[in-house]
């Protein structure tokens, strides 16, 4: 008995992911970008990672493309820039262990930590400031501390996109897996324009250029 549609439509992914993990590609023309979020809580300020890949598939033209990997238990979509690939991922774990994920994936796609990137949430910055980080420490933030721990480096690039922080820090908790108040929510469509901006001329100029650092 043939397979239904949508069953076929899931095996026919499942092929073209496995395809992808499989085929030659020249050094340094993949990247991995990484939403960081808690699976489940979308439209959290802790999840804003995972809406600026949403942003980022739309531009791409892939966001009806997205396929749930057991394999890295994550949402992956793959997508073209240029010459490069890339791979866009969203964990399908809490945010402590986003890194379970993204280095599983890193590895099924032969990638080192420089080629992942990581988008994720910024209390320490007010709403609309971005800042792409090019490695160092967690800074205090439980995603990245994950993705630091399962890659064994600290070398990815991060896209910070703040959230604010509360006036109190007790708050801070209840803060993060808030949603964001109506007025934030007017000001998010620019800011996740102005993030997939970000990212992607970054990528472009790392992807012309194999002598770039990350």
């Amino acid at each position: 008995m043939s397979a239904s549609g949508p069953l076929r439509a899931c095996l026919w992914r499942g092929r073209a992911m496995s395809r992808c993990v499989l085929e030659p590609r020249a050094p340094g023309k993949r990247w991995l970008v990484a939403g960081l979020g808690n699976h489940g809580l979308p439209g959290t300020r802790h999840s804003v990672g995972m809406a600026v890949l949403g942003q980022l598939a739309r531009r791409l033209g892939v966001a009806e493309s997205w396929a749930r990997d057991q394999r890295c238990a994550a949402d992956l979509a793959l997508a073209t820039l240029g010459d490069a690939q890339l791979v866009l991922l969203r964990p399908r774990r809490l945010m402590n262990a986003n890194g379970r994920s993204v280095a599983r994936a890193a590895e099924l796609f032969g990638l080192t930590a420089e080629e992942v990137y990581l988008v994720h949430d910024e209390l320490d910055k007010p709403l609309g400031k971005l800042a792409l980080k090019l490695g160092g420490s967690a800074r205090g933030h439980n995603g990245v501390r994950s993705c630091i721990s399962c890659l064994n480096s600290s070398a990815m690039p991060r896209l910070r996109v703040g959230i604010g922080r509360p006036t109190h820090p007790s708050a801070v908790q209840a803060y993060v897996l808030g949603c964001f108040s109506p007025e934030e929510q007017e000001l998010l469509p620019p800011v996740l324009d102005r993030a997939t901006d970000l990212l992607l001329d970054h990528i472009r100029a790392r992807s012309q250029s194999p002598l770039l650092g990350p």
